[in-house]
């Protein structure tokens, strides 16, 4: 197996988590997506799966320490610009 290390790497690369650097509730994110397209989304509520996590984020602490930014982009504005984006770039009418 190789070595993950970024110096035994002939192309150095790294990955970084952009995020808000805490977890927020499901229903928060279809709630803000429902709002952007102004449509109910077909919930269909299962118990948790194999595999599922309870809680999840983007721990941004790389980007923080490495570049010294913190995104600050609010998840209603963030979403309502990708659904305009996807809208505009696909020709979605809504």
């Amino acid at each position: 197996a190789k070595d993950p290390e970024i110096s035994s790497s002939s192309a150095p690369y790294r990955l970084y988590n952009i995020g808000n650097n805490a977890p927020l509730p499901l229903m928060t994110f279809i709630k803000t997506i429902e709002e952007a397209l102004n449509k109910k989304a077909e919930k269909n509520f299962l118990p948790m799966q194999d595999g599922d996590v309870i809680s999840t984020y983007a721990d941004v602490s790389g980007l923080i320490n490495e570049f010294a930014y913190k995104p600050e982009t609010k998840l209603v504005d963030g979403i309502g610009e990708f659904v305009t984006w996807y809208q505009e770039f696909y020709g979605v009418e809504q």
